[in-house]
């Protein structure tokens, strides 16, 4: 081996652009593109049906050590114009995929809930433990959305009760709360490729037979009313959804929603107290978790 074994090519664009880059990169002789996140903005649990990129997505092709950075620089700037960010490194070989690993850990939440890599094991006694690995489109709980569902669920008595996972993406939530004790859980999500790793990581974390799955909130019906729902999507969606989470919610049953930003809380709170008695609004890093009790 070289003491450079690969040819790197990184640009920082825009969702929307995104795969015209990467398609670009293709045509130019990149062997492999991925897609990651330029400005630590993690895609949240549930979203409204668009393609889930990130909003400044950095697109990186990886091409044989012997490709001309310089020259593939030039064309992408002439396709692209000057002023696009993007960048040429030399790699050297190695494990990528041990590499890859490496930075990633068990996340704690609450007094007892943990989010784990499925390479990794939690040593702490008494512990409640999600298999779930990182690079997910639909997210592994290091959102501050996503902590403060995993928090609330944690701190509940969840025990024999139904739990409705309103937005499930990954099933985190639905998943967490079903190994915290609920006895059974809803989920649902306009995402096809949602259900899919839902169902997956249900499997995978062994309580699939316990966990329903829809698309169409209309298929929920004939299922009983919820004591328990969460709700981690958006601010505008959350506010359009009040109707439909109030309705699928029992009286008297708690609710948490979250993928709201702390200017957007008290809009989203004043919805909800049509049909809940909303609590005061918890924060975290801008993100803020509104809770409340069905009326």
């Amino acid at each position: 081996m070289s003491d450079t074994d690969w040819t790197q090519i990184k640009v920082r664009t825009t969702s929307d652009h995104a795969d015209t880059i990467a398609d670009i990169l293709e045509q130019l002789g990149a062997l492999a593109v991925s897609y990651t996140d330029a400005e630590d903005t993690p895609i949240l649990e549930a979203g409204v049906a668009e393609r889930r990129l990130w909003p400044n997505t950095e697109v990186t092709g990886l091409l044989d050590r012997n490709a001309d950075g310089e020259d593939i620089l030039r064309k992408l700037k002439a396709l692209l114009g000057d002023h696009v960010p993007m960048a040429c490194v030399k790699l050297q070989d190695k494990n990528w995929i041990r590499a890859w690993m490496d930075q990633f850990k068990p996340i704690k939440f609450g007094s007892r809930l943990w989010i784990c890599p499925s390479w990794l094991e939690v040593e702490e006694k008494d512990s409640v433990v999600i298999k779930l690995d990182p690079g997910m489109a639909f997210g592994t709980g290091t959102h501050p959305t996503t902590a403060l569902c995993l928090e609330y669920l944690d701190s509940i008595d969840l025990k024999g009760k139904q739990v409705l996972d309103y937005g499930c993406g990954s099933g985190i939530l639905a998943i967490s709360a079903l190994k915290l004790g609920a006895e059974n859980a809803l989920g649902i999500d306009i995402e096809e490729q949602a259900i899919i790793a839902s169902k997956e990581n249900a499997t995978r974390n062994c309580v699939a037979e316990r966990l329903e799955l829809f698309m169409d909130p209309k298929e929920m019906e004939d299922k009983p009313l919820s004591p328990v729902t969460v709700a981690n999507i958006l601010a505008g969606p959350l506010s359009m959804l009040e109707p439909a989470i109030a309705s699928l919610t029992a009286k008297g049953g708690l609710l948490a929603l979250s993928g709201i930003l702390t200017e957007q809380a008290d809009e989203v709170l004043k919805t909800y107290e049509k049909d809940f008695d909303m609590n005061p609004i918890k924060e975290l890093n801008g993100w803020a978790l509104l809770t409340g009790v069905r009326k």
